[in-house]
């Protein structure tokens, strides 16, 4: 059995918080990953975005699935947090911003005929 309590998400930026941070990206085809303890259990969690504040606090924004019950949430933790673990980076260097070249189509409905 694990000790390790849920994390807690962060709340979005504000401006009181100070400059707005800086958000790094990977492609959506080469996403690193992290390890989120949720419901008992440590789940898979695709990293989006890197958001770095200027205070030095680095938040991780990441899909997961944290009931097990494939229910996919975007969810926003500050790191680090025994709640968190490191899954595996992405060979690609991030970005800073979002590069829509680097991210994408989305998929398209197949037409009939």
């Amino acid at each position: 059995m694990c000790s390790v309590e849920e994390p807690q998400q962060a709340r979005p930026w504000r401006p009181e918080d100070g400059p707005s941070p800086e958000v790094w990206t990977w492609p959506r085809t080469d996403l690193p990953a992290l390890r989120v303890w949720s419901a008992g259990a440590w789940r898979y969690a695709s990293v989006v975005s890197r958001p770095n504040f200027s205070d030095g606090t680095v938040r991780y924004q990441v899909e997961v699935d944290l009931r097990g019950d494939t229910a996919v949430s975007t969810v926003t933790y500050q790191w680090p947090q025994p709640g968190l673990r490191f899954a595996h980076g992405s060979s690609v260097e991030p970005v800073q911003g979002v590069d829509e070249k680097r991210q994408g189509d989305m998929p398209r409905v197949p037409r009939r005929r």
